[in-house]
């Protein structure tokens, strides 16, 4: 739907060669075994993964969990102490920020769409670039934390404040049987997140409407959207272009360019001093094929989670639906849809079911600093 239709299968993150091995029989019949053991995934008509509810996975220990609210609403886990990981991550904008492009650290403005944390335990990359892996979720709150564009803390200062906390002390006590440190604080932040999971969707309840019914077709059928977004997420996480027009802002705002540039420079990315368009998945590969392309985003809680695409240039899902009928824009790899106003209806209708019950969480209380008793007999 968000993603272009699939190409003669030339188009996947992990571009693979063939290889011949010569295996020995003994070795070769294990993995034989292995094989046949192994849960096969359903595949739709077309080959791609089939869409189906989310799996289970395994809940944290309550107490790392609670702790990780509680750094999460924090501000001092930022440089200046003005910024939380709620902050771009608002629970009542679906823990995304609603604004086209994310706002950043003060003084420096980002130049992508901020994207949700719900269900991003399921994800199996993290940016729209896909330069994170979702199977690290410790390393992706780590990046947001000390990245300069975003909270701009460095872990060694994290951990001296969270120590002068009397509350967090006792609460890394109990959750990690240590004091307050740097990685213990992303484990925790990392196990509130993994929390964060869709409840009472309709789509996965079967419990859709016959609009919603009619735009399930499409999306299998007739919009062939199922290509790119399938699997539990909705996702199949792979790079594609959809000729998504730049934002205005991006070099017209000295403060987004600075950023654009500086974080370029950074990642490794040639000649990024005159780059007039966001490369996107190019940072990670490097190869002139992938200019312009971005993730499949997931479509869990898409009503949610305006504006659209990577720089927020789309403001409604309405709007997407539009932009995909007409085979996205300059340079897309997409071909139009040709759907009737009805069948756009439907599909949009289909894109709302979705979405589940509304994940809220009060922000909570935080804990202050205090002076500490007898500091000089106390262990550093």
């Amino acid at each position: 739907m968000i993603s272009p239709s699939k190409n003669n299968g030339g188009n996947k993150m992990h571009r693979k060669t063939s290889s011949f091995f010569i295996i020995p029989p003994v070795i070769g019949s294990v993995i034989l075994l292995m094989f046949l053991i192994v849960p096969v995934t359903s595949l739709s008509g077309d080959g791609s993964q089939d869409i189906g509810p989310l799996p289970k996975i395994k809940a944290s220990d309550p107490e790392k969990i609670e702790l990780g609210k509680l750094l999460f609403f924090d501000l001092r886990l930022s440089g200046d102490a003005n910024l939380s990981c709620a902050s771009c991550h608002q629970p009542e904008k679906g823990w995304a920020d609603g604004q086209d492009l994310s706002a950043a650290y003060p003084g420096s403005k980002y130049f992508r769409n901020t994207q949700t944390i719900l269900n991003m335990a399921h994800k199996r990359y993290f940016y729209w670039d896909g330069r994170l892996t979702g199977k690290d979720p410790d390393t992706q709150v780590r990046d947001k934390i000390t990245e300069t564009h975003f909270m701009n803390l460095d872990g060694r200062l994290m951990q001296e404040r969270l120590k002068q906390v009397p509350e967090y002390v006792v609460r890394f006590k109990k959750a990690f049987g240590g004091e307050p440190s740097f990685g213990k604080t992303l484990q925790a932040i990392a196990a509130f997140e993994q929390t964060l999971i869709s409840q009472n969707v309709p789509f996965d309840s079967a419990k859709i409407s016959e609009g919603a019914q009619k735009g399930l077709d499409l999306f299998k059928g007739k919009a062939g959207c199922i290509q790119c977004h399938n699997g539990p997420m909705f996702s199949d996480f792979e790079p594609y272009k959809l000729g998504v027009p730049e934002h205005p802002e991006l070099f017209t705002d000295p403060e987004r360019a600075t950023t654009f540039r500086s974080v370029l420079k950074f990642l490794g990315v040639p000649n990024f001093e005159n780059l007039r368009k966001d490369p996107g998945f190019f940072i990670v590969s490097k190869l002139k094929e992938d200019f312009g392309k971005f993730l499949t985003p997931s479509l869990r809680e898409v009503s949610r989670t305006a504006p659209y695409m990577h720089n927020g240039t789309i403001a409604t899902l309405e709007d997407v639906v539009d932009f995909k009928n007409r085979g996205g824009g300059e340079g897309s790899e997409s071909k139009p849809l040709n759907l009737s106003a009805d069948e756009k209806k439907a599909l949009v209708a289909f894109l709302k079911s979705l979405s589940g019950d509304e994940i809220t969480v009060d922000p909570p209380r935080i804990p202050e600093y205090q002076v500490i008793a007898n500091w000089r007999e106390m262990p550093n």
